[in-house]
């Protein structure tokens, strides 16, 4: 549930009330309140902007994880579980998400020319747990993906299989399985 509350928001909202009541403190002479209003208000609200100008926003899940699914997480790998983790919080600082991984790839030479992750989804294939990343890679054909396809498995492994597919012609699919023991 925390995870879901962005940073952002609350130093605004503390900050913001902190330098109201300073404010207020000030005009009707109380020095303790206003001081205090001043030398954490304001200092907060600076902070809340700063974090709203780095933020980074959660990706969506497009399809509702069924029970069923959500059954399987326990199958998942650490790498998979990490991944839906960071993907579904706030981020601050970043540029995109798992924008280091797509460097490493040679899949984001320009802020312009990097796929953006746009969504994901929780499935099973053939009974086994799957993240499925949804990009959205106008610059990227598949063909691209696919010279990737060995780099990317041993990149999320150990115990992962990759499916990549294109199920349009500006987004490409990512399918992290977890792999048969």
């Amino acid at each position: 549930m925390l995870r879901k509350i962005p940073l952002a928001a609350v130093g605004l909202t503390v900050g913001g009330i902190l330098t109201i009541v300073g404010f207020y403190a000030y005009a009707v002479g109380m020095n303790t309140l206003n001081l205090a209003g001043f030398f954490y208000g304001i200092p907060l609200l600076l902070g809340g902007l700063a974090l709203k100008a780095s933020e980074l926003k959660p990706v969506p899940y497009t399809v509702p994880t069924t029970p069923e699914v959500k059954e399987l997480r326990s199958q998942a790998t650490p790498t998979q579980e990490q991944l839906r983790k960071d993907v579904t919080r706030f981020r601050y600082g970043q540029e995109a998400h798992l924008d280091d991984c797509l460097a490493k790839f040679g899949l984001s030479p320009t802020d312009e020319e990097r796929p953006i992750l746009s969504g994901i989804q929780e499935q099973s294939r053939d009974g086994a747990y799957t993240l499925l990343m949804e990009y959205y890679s106008p610059f990227f054909s598949l063909s691209d993906w696919q010279e990737r396809h060995e780099q990317i498995e041993k990149f999320f492994g150990p115990d992962i299989k990759a499916e990549i597919t294109q199920p349009d012609k500006s987004r490409i699919d990512v399918a992290l399985i977890k792999a048969k023991a």
